[in-house]
């Protein structure tokens, strides 16, 4: 009873956060939840798709395969699940922006990160009391998560001479998309192949006031939209896995190296946008310059590939690395026109375990992670490409849950510096706390006497 009633609550959280995100993108007032410049431009700022565990070593995918953490980026990997999991997880960000003008603001921003919940179609335990073996295993997995963000509130004052003293730029924006996801992956003996299907939905407003302070210029001019999106998405995923070394007394391969790749092609996704452009007289009143309503343009998603391996020493340490590279010169957005670069990613990282088994002491259980990620951003601004560069630790806290069955406590720190050199830069902390809930009770196929 408890088991179907821990399921049901799973499912009414995922449909609650669908909800809440839904709300918080119907929002018609600008008040955005951080201040990110950047985000103004492009989609605004990616949100890194990876979970707690992963993100503490370099927010590796490609490679990573794990039978108790989901990674819902390759779904290839889903097929080595081998045991139902429940994954949540929260953000806390610090930032400190820095203007080449002497300006600066510290920014702190948090949410809720993602939900998921991953499942093998077949049952680890019904293959023991069945005394079978196959070589073939299926997972699935659902998810959502914010896919970009937009917050940003920005004060620019312009001394443009004696005639006009002070012209004031507020630049404000808020909202964001998000990603639900429906994965599959199939394995047979050591090769996996995944496929994800989803759809992609959100809602950003973006506004632009100007302000003349001077007597006779007492007016300002505001130019607000406010764009609606959405469209579907796929990926696809590989993973072959070599085995060699020793057998442990579970005949399982102490050592492994896991070759992992995944990646789309260009998809569409529609627009629904609204323009309100009004001028105010401070002394008389509010004329609207433009005012339009539904209008339906279209837009294009770029391609995308990551390819990575990971090396595994069973129960006692991974290591592996890899490269992103993502077509976003093919960008195209027709409500909000931009041209944006080509982006690329490098990672790397590792996990150590010193003893896994460990009875007396804790913190030879644990995970401990690290990693280092240098990325370069689509946006372009004045001619030069946005750069990242991240230092990542993390660490796994094992629980053991009723029926012996383990889940994990994940936390990670990303610390680096986002930005161009001639401009404003970014100096961050990112803290994922991750909940890996699992359970292997799901499809249980139950005997009677």
């Amino acid at each position: 009873m408890w088991s179907f009633r821990r399921r049901i609550f799973v499912l009414i959280m995922m449909c609650g956060f669908a909800g809440i995100l839904q709300a918080q993108t119907a929002s018609q007032d600008i008040r955005p939840k951080g201040n990110s410049p950047y985000s103004r431009f492009g989609l605004g700022d990616f949100v890194n798709q990876y979970y707690a565990a992963a993100a503490g070593m370099g927010g590796l995918t490609a490679g990573f395969q794990d039978p108790y953490n989901l990674n819902t980026q390759n779904p290839a990997s889903l097929a080595s699940l081998q045991s139902t999991a429940f994954e949540i997880g929260f953000f806390a960000k610090y930032a400190d922006l820095q203007g080449r003008n002497g300006a600066s603001d510290q920014v702190w921003s948090g949410n809720l990160n993602y939900l998921a919940l991953g499942f093998p179609l077949i049952n680890p335990i019904s293959k023991v009391l069945d005394k079978r073996t196959s070589p073939w295993n299926y997972g699935m997995s659902l998810s959502l998560q914010p896919y970009n963000t937009v917050a940003y509130d920005i004060r620019a004052d312009v001394n443009y001479g004696e005639n006009i003293e002070v012209t004031t730029n507020i630049f404000k924006g808020n909202g964001g998309t998000y990603r639900f996801l429906w994965g599959n992956g199939l394995k047979y003996k050591n090769l996996s192949l995944g496929v994800s299907l989803g759809y992609l939905f959100g809602k950003m407003s973006n506004s632009r006031r100007v302000e003349f302070d001077s007597l006779e210029l007492a007016y300002g001019t505001e130019f607000l939209d406010e764009i609606s999106v959405g469209g579907f998405l796929w990926n696809a995923g590989l993973q072959y896995t070599f085995e060699f070394g020793e057998k442990d007394r579970n005949q399982f391969y102490t050592k492994r190296l896991t070759l992992g790749a995944y990646g789309n092609s260009a998809s569409e996704f529609n627009t629904n946008s609204s323009r309100l452009y009004t001028r105010t007289n401070f002394f008389t009143s509010t004329d609207t310059l433009l005012y339009e309503v539904g209008a339906k343009e279209k837009g294009t998603l770029p391609s995308q590939l990551t390819a990575g391996l990971v090396y595994e020493q069973l129960n006692k340490f991974k290591i592996g690395a890899e490269y992103s590279t993502g077509k976003w010169s093919d960008y195209e957005n027709e409500s909000k026109p931009e041209t944006l670069a080509d982006a690329s990613r490098l990672a790397f990282g590792v996990e150590y375990i010193p003893e896994y088994n460990s009875y007396d002491n804790y913190f030879k259980r644990m995970r401990y992670r690290a990693g280092f990620i240098y990325a370069k951003d689509p946006r372009v601004i004045n001619d030069e490409q946005i750069e990242e560069y991240t230092i990542t630790l993390g660490a796994g806290f094992p629980i053991i849950m009723p029926r012996q069955q383990i889940s994990f406590i994940n936390f990670s720190v990303e610390a680096g510096q986002f930005g161009i050199s001639d401009s404003i830069k970014e100096n961050f902390i990112r803290m994922t706390l991750g909940f890996t809930l699992n359970d292997n009770t799901w499809f249980f196929k139950r005997k009677f006497n």
